[in-house]
């Protein structure tokens, strides 16, 4: 157990983080995420309003759907990210554990005038996740099947009242539950009383997420760091961007907008990028380890990295210069003094598994 977040919490259960992992990959991981914040934005303006501090279609999301979004500083820096779902009568809001507090205070003094911002403390959060999920949380609500990935639904599990979303941090299938504080407990034995079902610690949750070429909020993700930088352009819909109905509109606009136009980094606008890295010797590479050139030039620094279980190589997440961003480029990793050769490469690491439909 590690403090984490304000919690303590389990960076392993016996079987230990590699055996975690695989299970994770190949039947069904239980985690208790219940340190992450949830709140509800309720009201007529309430999307729109949500939409105002973000680079993202809020308006647009249809009931019963979830969407990725970027809180944004006045400069483009990343306050956070999170997810969200409009399910009709409100938007339900998951934060990163870390962050919910200045997040629930930034939302509340920038909107809290348009929407009510209703903190849901009592609510504690499960994450079901990999190819076996399914089977396992379908015995306990048939229903959940019919989700496909980013929807949502209420559902009832073992007779308890939770909303399920088909999504999660993996890379994998799966599933995330939002069950009231007092019956969390009931559940996860429940759900961990299935045979396909172990628990997972945070050290899994880490490589795992790794592997999916996932930012961590604080590693990979932070206030000095644009949506562009961190190749997070997908999670910007058209309608957000320059020319799109709704173009611009939120905090740091200019910026991310003139980034977005320099994708290249050509008109030196966009001066770092977001990579994925895997060594070519046997050498895990850390978070904060410099990265040069062949010719010895510092040109950035890993955020992530670890060995891969699932891939059994070192793989690692930076942010490098941009004109060293090109896959294939070769980079040296200063690892206690030496070089470790690393390569840039596409991510995810290992191809993600989520059900469309």
């Amino acid at each position: 157990m590690v403090p984490f977040a304000g919690y303590s919490m389990p960076v392993q259960y016996p079987a230990g983080l590699m055996a975690e992992h695989l299970h994770t990959r190949s039947a069904a991981g239980l985690f208790d995420v219940s340190h992450m914040g949830q709140l509800r934005l309720v009201g007529p303006d309430a999307a729109a309003a949500f939409e105002s501090l973000m680079p993202v279609d809020v308006i647009g999301l249809g009931v019963g759907k979830q969407r990725y979004g970027l809180l944004l500083n006045d400069e483009g820096g990343i306050l956070d990210d999170l997810m969200f779902v409009n399910r009709g009568d409100d938007l339900f809001v998951i934060v990163n554990g870390a962050c919910k507090v200045a997040d629930i205070a930034h939302i509340q003094a920038r909107i809290g005038q348009r929407c009510q911002v209703i903190p849901l403390p009592e609510q504690a959060l499960l994450a079901l996740q990999g190819p076996q999920a399914v089977t396992a949380l379908s015995r306990l609500a048939p229903g959940v099947a019919q989700l496909v990935f980013m929807t949502g639904g209420a559902f009832s599990i073992d007779g308890i009242d939770c909303y399920v979303t088909r999504s999660g941090y993996t890379g994998e299938d799966g599933f995330e539950i939002s069950v009231p504080a007092a019956q969390a407990e009931g559940l996860a034995r429940t759900l961990l009383a299935q045979p396909e079902v172990k628990p997972i610690g945070l050290g899994a949750r880490n490589s795992l997420r790794l592997e999916a070429g996932l930012c961590l909020y604080g590693n990979d993700l932070d206030t000095s760091t644009t949506p562009v930088e961190a190749g997070l352009t997908w999670a910007i819909q058209k309608v957000r961007r320059a020319g799109g109905e709704r173009e611009g509109g939120f905090p740091g606009a200019a910026k991310v907008l003139a980034q977005l136009a320099d994708l290249q980094g050509t008109a030196g606008v966009l001066t770092r990028k977001r990579v994925g890295l895997v060594a070519l010797d046997r050498v895990p590479v850390r978070e904060h380890t410099e990265l040069q050139t062949l010719a010895g030039e510092r040109v950035g620094e890993v955020s992530s990295g670890l060995l891969g279980p699932s891939i059994n190589q070192p793989v690692a997440m930076a942010y490098v210069r941009a004109d060293q961003a090109a896959l294939g480029t070769r980079l040296n990793a200063i690892v206690r003094g030496k070089p470790v050769a690393m390569q840039v490469a596409a991510m995810p690491f290992v191809p993600n598994r989520y059900y469309r439909g």
